[in-house]
């Protein structure tokens, strides 16, 4: 079985921290690249026609931009083409702004049961710093609309690190958040990406970041704070109630297969490696002539298969399994990494504990550290 996920890269403001495909909703040819979904998700189902869908989740850009019409044409046409497993998790990324009951009830309708939504912060004047359109105040509103159109499984991303961000108004959004009572939160440090605008801000020297010290006390607080409050952190960016982890994202972390769809989607199956067009016009193109928009495709060396293994298993806090490594590789983990592994161990940042091998409380703080030390 195969994870799979599908982008909708339209949104009516970009966020200026964002580095995913996406294009300004206006003026864009949004009912034909719905067809051309459901088009790329017929052709590729004739391609594998044995692979079921184990998880499918759609995000963006803001897949709420579409209206109701366009979002019932989506959701019907991946109905029609995949038959997912019954109680399987179907999730849909929404932004507090676009997001209404009427659309909440037509994905209900179709089978969508996870609900994922772009917080970032609950301090309205840092979301207009951070380019976000929606307010606090709107977020209340959607998590009360999704809950009458029967939403229980919702999760919200929070980010710290923010410009003139101080650790009272994280605390702050922490506290708002857990509030809301959901049984799920990602939370994630700022990360400054090419051909941003933060980026572009940070090279002029006009970007006021909290210090580094500041970071990882925000990122503290975050763990303890959603500790006490039941929600265990399972991966470096996510914490949950038991029974909530987000199974899609969990295919992603195992290094299992999943089918990308959309501009700009990436795609691994069978172990090759694909990569979508990005550029709306460029994905359209093959579509319109009955063929996929694969653009790149690469199959993964046994070694590149390994590496990604440990790089993704590590970032759960079970970590990797030796005995799962070596059914699937022929390969003893320890034999592949006995040297990496016994310096991040001496270093304090992992640690074997019987069958697995996983971060301490040191390597989840230094992760990244850690997972460039498998890149051979």
């Amino acid at each position: 079985m195969a994870a799979a996920y599908l982008h909708i890269p339209f949104c009516e403001h970009i966020c200026f921290y964002c580095d995913f495909n996406k294009v300004f909703l206006e003026g864009q040819p949004v009912d034909e690249y719905v067809d051309a979904l459901v088009k790329e998700m017929q052709l590729s189902k004739q391609l594998h026609p044995q692979e079921e869908i184990s998880t499918f989740y759609i995000g963006g850009g803001t897949p709420t931009t579409l209206n109701e019409r366009q979002l019932e044409k989506l959701l019907n046409g991946i109905r029609s083409t995949y038959s997912l497993p019954k109680g399987a998790e179907f999730t849909m990324e929404a932004n507090p702004e676009s997001i209404s009951f009427e659309k909440l009830k037509i994905m209900r309708d179709y089978g969508v049961n996870r609900l994922s939504m772009g917080v970032q912060s609950f301090n309205n004047d840092i979301l207009k710093k951070i380019g976000r359109i929606h307010t606090a105040e709107q977020v209340y509103t959607s998590v009360a609309d999704a809950r009458r159109a029967g939403f229980e499984n919702m999760t919200i991303d929070l980010i710290f690190r923010l410009p003139n961000q101080t650790m009272a108004d994280f605390e702050d959004s922490l506290k708002k958040a857990l509030e809301l009572d959901l049984p799920h939160y990602s939370i994630y440090a700022l990360i400054l990406e090419n051909k941003t605008v933060f980026y572009n801000l940070m090279r002029q020297g006009k970007l006021p970041l909290p210090s580094e010290d500041t970071e990882a006390d925000m990122y503290a607080l975050a763990i303890e704070t959603m500790s006490k409050n039941g929600r265990n952190q399972y991966e470096i960016s996510n914490f949950a109630l038991p029974g909530y982890e987000s199974q899609h994202n969990l295919t992603y972390w195992k290094n299992e297969s999943y089918f990308g769809f959309g501009a700009g989607a990436h795609g691994y199956i069978d172990g090759i490696r694909y990569h979508n067009h990005g550029p709306i016009q460029q994905y359209l193109a093959p579509l319109r002539e009955n063929s996929l928009p694969i653009i790149r495709e690469q199959r993964l060396s046994k070694n590149e298969q390994m590496e990604e293994e440990m790089i993704l298993g590590l970032r759960t806090m079970v970590g990797v399994s030796q005995k799962h490594f070596a059914e699937k590789f022929q390969t003893p983990l320890l034999d592949q990494y006995a040297a990496v592994i016994a310096d991040l161990v001496a270093d304090g940042l992992l640690l074997v504990d019987g069958d697995r091998i996983r971060l301490t409380q040191r390597g989840v703080f230094l992760g990244n550290e850690v997972f460039r030390s498998f890149l051979m």
